[in-house]
């Protein structure tokens, strides 16, 4: 004997496991907290545009009965009017909706969709698809928006950093070919244009930059080794005059003796006074790890590039990011309390760079006293 269906379906593993997903007892659910779910399961899933319009045009029509399930029963003519979708393209965006345990059909007996009423009209039952599933799963959307959130923020700040970092090579080299023309830089122009063509762009989706990060890293180093040398002329120091005197004059006196530089504060202190570089993700360990922050906070702060490169060349690139770390610590410490004393933090560091060139703000003195204040 053979059973003939009109508009039924073939079964389907996903369909039974939707099927075995059920609210708590006596759990009832809003139109509002539906339509919530199915916004957050389209985000989880990263659903294509015509899903999402069907799955919000399914929680729109569920009429808040105080069922077990949360059963719909439109028709498709009345979800194209609700989506402007074709008819095939309702049809198989229900199939791959049913194959993501979104939703689970609940066929009749001929697969049509329709409400069963009793002696007073009221409905009490219904076939059609049953969008208890959207709910039943509500911790697995949470738990996949947060993974891909992190995901997210993860990818945005290695791309912070890769820009940085070719922004570092690009400057290098740069003020390598204008002050040293004679000095040869055609490895590192040829390493620049290899990583350029195998860098990705962050509009690419899912593409991450972890693997150039550390060759981009490598070669920064590498272009600053090259111009330092060429500045220093192969020197690891400045050349220190030891007789000042005139070499016929017996009684010349002693050259004076020259004041010793200050005292650089270690990069635990700094990252200790100064957690806001902890929202990177990069631990102060090194002086380079300092640096390296320092460059990516300094447009943060609104500290215009030629400020930053008069810092450097005053104070050196870690002194420099030193300041740029204090300033944007006390403007966010501002913030959090909801003060402006910083209006302009851009200023505030290149007034800053001044006084401690000057030798009228002590850089180690501040991030102690800063430290205390946290811990206070």
């Amino acid at each position: 004997m053979e059973t003939v269906h009109s508009g039924g379906r073939p079964l389907t593993r996903a369909a039974l496991a939707g099927r075995r997903r059920a609210l708590e007892d006596g759990r009832t659910v809003s139109r509002r907290e539906l339509s919530a779910a199915g916004r957050d399961a389209a985000k989880a899933l990263n659903l294509r545009p015509a899903l999402r319009s069907i799955l919000s045009a399914l929680c729109a029509v569920w009429g808040e009965q105080d069922w077990e399930r949360l059963v719909v029963w439109p028709s498709n003519e009345h979800l194209c009017g609700m989506t402007g979708l074709s008819e095939r393209a309702l049809r198989y965006g229900l199939r791959d909706l049913v194959a993501l345990e979104v939703i689970t059909p609940r066929d009749s007996a001929n697969g049509k969709r329709f409400a069963i009423r009793g002696p007073g009209g009221a409905v009490i039952d219904a076939y059609g698809f049953d969008l208890t599933p959207i709910v039943a799963r509500k911790g697995e959307w949470a738990t996949a928006i947060m993974e891909a959130t992190a995901r997210d923020a993860q990818r945005s700040r290695a791309f912070d950093l890769l820009t940085v970092r070719r922004r570092a090579v690009s400057e290098a080299l740069a003020a390598l070919r204008a002050r040293f023309p004679a000095t040869d830089a055609a490895d590192l122009l040829a390493a620049q244009e290899a990583l350029e063509r195998s860098t990705p762009r962050r509009r690419a989706s899912g593409v991450g930059p972890d693997v150039v990060l550390d060759a981009w890293g490598e070669l920064q180093v590498m272009a600053e080794d090259r111009f330092y040398q060429a500045a220093s002329a192969g020197n690891s120091g400045r050349h220190l005059e030891q007789d000042t005197g005139s070499p016929t004059d017996p009684c010349a006196r002693a050259p004076e003796k020259e004041p010793e530089p200050t005292r650089r504060p270690e990069p635990s202190l700094v990252a200790a006074a100064c957690p806001v570089a902890a929202e990177f993700g990069v631990t102060l360990r090194r002086e380079a790890d300092v640096i390296e922050i320092g460059r990516l906070m300094r447009g943060g702060i609104g500290a215009h590039p030629s400020a930053w490169s008069e810092a450097c060349e005053a104070l050196g690139p870690f002194r420099a990011s030193v300041l740029v770390l204090i300033v944007a610590q006390l403007h966010d410490d501002d913030v959090r309390r909801g003060e402006i004393r910083i209006k302009n933090p851009g200023g505030y560091f290149r007034q800053l760079v001044r006084l401690c060139s000057e030798g009228r703000y002590g850089l180690e003195a501040e991030l102690m006293a800063m430290r205390r204040r946290k811990m206070t």
